[in-house]
């Protein structure tokens, strides 16, 4: 018996039309887990090196895990594994909502799609049935509108859905997959990071719609028992917690914004300095008391981090929107020095309606912003907009220009690695990426850990594979400003996050290691000990770095932008300075 799987994964051929059953490979999921790790191992089989991301070669998995879809808290998540067409390396994201299990209970624990269909289909698993249909009235529609469209002709408004907007039609390289987008009672979610969405646009893939014959169909335990037993201590720890309690299920994730600021950390205006002077007019705090109207929460979490959000005055009055989260709070926001909350707002709602990542997004318009400011780029070639920092009329605008592949869209949609090449001059000094993926929003000269952790990142500049910035500000790691203890910590973090996001949970779960171990082992029968759980973690890490290796990755690619290495300019890191050699001794 095959317990916590169900045995069974979708292999799809949109090329032939073909679409068959195959086994899970057992050996392969006790080794590699599942999600991340499954995903990489079978990436890694399926694909040879030097396979163009957008060619039809390229395959796209959607994986769950052993704990996706069971009785355990955050276990509503899947990953999507593809190569990334931002990169051109390995691409896992991290996804909630209720897809994951919804793919779980109709029996499967993987979809690996491959080809090209000749036209724009979607695939729909409705219960018994499985075929691909015409998408040809969904080509063009934004997220939220293919999500609804599919639920209404499918019958059934508790249908799933995986679905790409414009951005990823027109193969913009950091276009996203969405998942039911703009529900109005429960949870969506997104592969946001690395250009998924892009490959699924590549091979005329609108839309993924999935539908159980029935709930909690295919979850078998070794131990039911054991598990539920588990799960209840897993619970109690969560709704325990006094962060969750207090500030994570009332504020969200932007609960950091204000903190993040006062501490140098937050990006503002392309990385200059850390600190934003109207970060309280965007924290989560002023979220709380202005626009936000309802909580909402992925698959069997308590956690209710996700915000339902509107818009109530102002020239954005009635945009409606999930979060904004602190991400795109500190990129689209700060790091732009857009300081309303409404403009931010409306600039997060159209990335996700056009199926944009948020992060990638505003790291690109806060380049093209300084571009503007040094005269490397000009109102000509910014298409008569004045894209000052600050203004957020020309930057919504560029934002749907970019999803369009619209004039200077075309360029930014290349993302900041490759608009800085084409751009010339002293650019590529201040395009904030590491491999061609975008920096998130945490300043690695406030949290010197953070730049070891982007650096070393499986996908590029990425903060879930080791976030460091806790530690290093409350001094688990001694003092704030020191290299000490960081590449020890960056490692283990990397190996827990690795094991962790194969099982596949929620990194905000405040679990620890033996949490997990107990879970898996009682849903699947294996005999994991915390040692050979993180061990499992290093294998995955250490398969995913052959597989960029393989695609020409060396050590001198695990490097930073110019400008970390440079004193931050004002605000509470002032004349901080992270040096090459400090970073050269933490690699």
């Amino acid at each position: 018996m095959f317990y916590g799987y169900t045995g069974r994964m979708l292999d799809v051929d949109l090329s032939t039309g073909g679409i068959k059953e195959v086994s899970t490979n057992k050996g392969d999921a006790e080794r590699f887990i599942g999600g991340k790790g499954l995903g990489a191992k079978m990436l890694y089989d399926l694909l040879n090196p030097d396979v163009d991301p957008l060619d039809p070669e390229n395959v796209l998995i959607f994986i769950t895990g052993p704990l996706t879809g069971t009785l355990m808290p955050t276990s509503g998540r899947f990953a999507v594994v593809t190569k990334s067409p931002l990169t051109g390396l390995f691409l896992d994201s991290q996804v909630g909502g209720y897809f994951g299990p919804e793919m779980k209970f109709s029996g499967y624990d993987a979809i690996v799609i491959r080809g090209k269909s000749e036209k724009p289909v979607y695939l729909s698993i409705f219960k018994d049935d499985i075929e691909i249909k015409d998408a040809g009235h969904l080509w063009g529609k934004t997220t939220s509108e293919t999500t609804h469209t599919l639920r209404k002709e499918l019958g059934d408004d508790k249908t799933r859905v995986a679905e790409i907007g414009p951005a990823g039609e027109k193969l913009v390289k950091y276009a996203m997959i969405n998942i039911d987008t703009y529900d109005q009672k429960e949870r969506g979610g997104q592969a946001g990071r690395g250009g998924a969405g892009a490959v699924m646009g590549s091979k005329n893939l609108k839309a993924i719609a999935i539908k159980a014959s029935a709930r909690g169909a295919g979850i078998r335990y070794a131990d039911e028992e054991g598990f539920r037993k588990a799960a209840k201590n897993a619970f109690k720890k969560v709704n325990e917690n006094e962060f969750i309690k207090k500030k994570r299920r009332v504020y969200g994730t932007p609960i950091w914004i204000k903190p993040m600021s006062d501490l140098g950390i937050l990006p503002t205006r392309n990385f200059q300095t850390g600190t934003f002077e109207y970060a309280d007019n965007i924290s989560g705090e002023r979220m709380r008391e202005t626009i936000v109207v309802g909580d909402k929460s992925c698959y069997a979490c308590p956690i209710l981090c996700g915000k339902h959000s509107r818009v109530k005055e102002g020239k954005y009055k009635g945009t409606e929107l999930e979060g904004p989260e602190y991400e795109l709070l500190a990129l689209l926001g700060s790091n732009c020095y857009i300081g309303a909350l409404d403009a931010v707002s409306k600039a997060s709602s159209l990335v996700d309606e056009l199926g944009l990542d948020g992060i990638s997004t505003g790291n690109v318009l806060g380049f093209a912003m300084e571009c503007y400011e040094k005269g490397l780029l000009s109102k000509e070639m910014l298409d008569g907009f004045d894209l000052d920092f600050g203004r957020d009329e020309p930057y919504i605008s560029i934002i749907k220009k970019i999803a369009y592949r619209e004039g200077i869209g075309n360029l930014l949609a290349e993302g900041v690695r490759i608009a800085a090449e084409k751009i010339g001059g002293n650019a590529k000094a201040f395009a904030m990426h590491v491999k061609g993926m975008e920096f998130p929003g945490y300043d690695p000269r406030g949290s010197f850990g953070m730049g070891l952790a982007y650096a070393t990142s499986d996908r590029g500049a990425c903060h879930q594979r080791a976030w460091t910035v806790r530690a290093e500000i409350e001094g688990a790691l001694g003092e704030r400003f020191s290299i000490d203890g960081r590449a020890q910590f960056v490692k283990e973090v990397q190996d827990e996050r690795a094991a962790a996001f194969s099982l596949v949970v929620c990194d905000f779960a405040p679990l620890d290691v033996g949490d997990f171990v107990e879970m898996l082992n009682t849903a699947t029968g294996f005999k994991y000990t915390p040692e050979n759980y993180l061990l499992a973690g290093e294998r995955i890490w250490n398969l995913i770095r052959l597989f960029n290796v393989r695609e020409g990755v060396t050590r001198k690619d695990d490097n930073l932008p110019k400008r970390v290495f440079e004193p931050m300019k004002g605000g509470a890191t002032d004349g901080v300075k992270l040096t090459e050699k400090m970073f050269n001794d933490m690699l």
